[in-house]
């Protein structure tokens, strides 16, 4: 924790666009048309998508692939009433069973506007945690991969079926939301994975168990900080199943907490960014007798990232960007862990990552990135190694990534 510390205190970070940028400067693609409700048609068609390039030295393998296409449909009903979706197809190809691609619904919701300031989103929507959950067009994140933090601590892009509220003081600037929404199935979550594989999405979610998010957001000068946390049940079985493994049934039921903070700054080309988040889960060790699993009690991830564009040191200030960045991330998904024998400390899931690299903005909407990926981790634990392959390599705590991609919206 010392190290976290330590690194919150001398990282910020950064993006090519920042994500609290003046109304009318946020107006990107066709879906902030109808957010904002500036839309001049009923019905919009929008969307965005990214493919990639990776080399892993240690592996010396090579992938190339359609990361995602997504295509967002909206209406807009009325003044009051319009309804959002989204359709993600990730890596180009579903097939039968193998494990190609994926196709599932990112969001579908209806939008109920109280005033200019207050909303309440129904169905299946995003909660506001982190800061890329929310805003995760790939031209607003440096980076051909996403931080590793929003992909394994704040399991980013995080959708579940339920109710948010959303507002904003008069006179102020600070905006807040409050959600409710199906809790996570800790029945799902997978070693290594954090609570990333617990997520419903909206597929025949567990709604015995429920969970609350909410967030408050505060804008001063080129600033905007955010705190914003969740806390639900991962149990969605009835008591009777839930008290034949000795778990705790309910609405709460064999909770799990986690909060995040995070702050962000632009200013003349400069952009930061700094983000921390720890999850608790206090009865891990009982999920683990019941399911045979090997999940931690505590896990944390903190990332700091700055970039600058540089063409506005050649006095370019047009719409073209080019932001050179550098990223620093910090994770631990098992920081803390029951007591043995219910769990095994894996000295690989103790990580960092600095990322340094470019993202080509010719216009806000398209994106041009490649960036160099240092992972160092902890060592191998051999309790987990279970039935090795004859011809396997010593494992390796240091490995380099290339990362080269596209990414655009509309």
């Amino acid at each position: 924790m010392k190290k976290l510390i330590l690194a919150a205190g001398l990282l910020y970070s950064g993006i090519a666009n920042a994500q609290y940028r003046t109304p009318a400067q946020q107006i990107i693609t066709n879906e902030d048309s109808l957010a904002s409700g500036i839309s001049k048609k009923r019905t919009v068609i929008s969307g965005y998508g990214s493919a990639y390039y990776q080399h892993n030295s240690n592996a010396q393998r090579t992938i190339a692939s359609l990361d995602r296409v997504v295509l967002f449909v909206g209406h807009q009903f009325n003044s009051r009433i319009a309804f959002f979706s989204e359709m993600e197809l990730e890596n180009a190809l579903v097939e039968g069973l193998e494990e190609k691609g994926e196709i599932s619904m990112e969001q579908a919701f209806l939008k109920f506007n109280i005033n200019s300031k207050n909303y309440i989103v129904a169905g299946l929507f995003l909660p506001r945690i982190g800061m890329l959950n929310e805003n995760h067009l790939p031209v607003n994140f440096n980076g051909v991969e996403r931080p590793m933090v929003e992909q394994l601590v704040i399991p980013a892009t995080w959708r579940e079926i339920g109710i948010g509220y959303y507002g904003s003081l008069s006179g102020i600037p600070l905006n807040y939301t409050v959600g409710l929404m199906n809790g996570l199935n800790s029945a799902g979550f997978e070693h290594g994975t954090g609570i990333r594989e617990g997520r419903a999405e909206g597929s025949f979610a567990n709604a015995n168990n429920m969970a609350v998010s909410a967030a408050v957001q505060y804008n001063v000068w080129h600033l905007k900080f955010q705190l914003a946390g969740y806390a639900g049940g991962t149990v969605g079985l009835n008591k009777r199943g839930a008290d034949s493994l000795g778990l705790n049934s309910g609405m709460f039921g064999t909770p799990i907490y986690l909060g995040e903070g995070d702050v962000q700054f632009a200013y003349k080309g400069i952009t930061a960014k700094l983000l921390g988040s720890y999850i608790s889960f206090p009865e891990a060790d009982k999920i683990n007798t019941a399911y045979g699993l090997n999940t931690a009690s505590g896990m944390y991830g903190a990332y700091g990232e700055l970039g600058y564009n540089v063409l506005r040191f050649f006095r370019k200030k047009g719409q073209s960007q080019l932001v050179a960045f550098a990223r620093y991330e910090m994770i631990d998904l098992n920081s803390s862990i029951p007591a043995a024998p219910n769990a095994i400390y894996d000295g690989t899931l103790k990580q960092s990552h600095l990322i340094a690299g470019f993202s080509y903005l010719p216009i806000p909407n398209v994106v041009i990135k490649a960036d160099v990926r240092l992972m160092n981790t902890g060592n191998q634990n051999p309790a987990l190694v279970i039935n090795p392959a004859p011809n396997a390599l010593p494992y390796q705590t240091n490995n380099t990534f290339l990362n080269v991609g596209i990414g655009y919206s509309f």
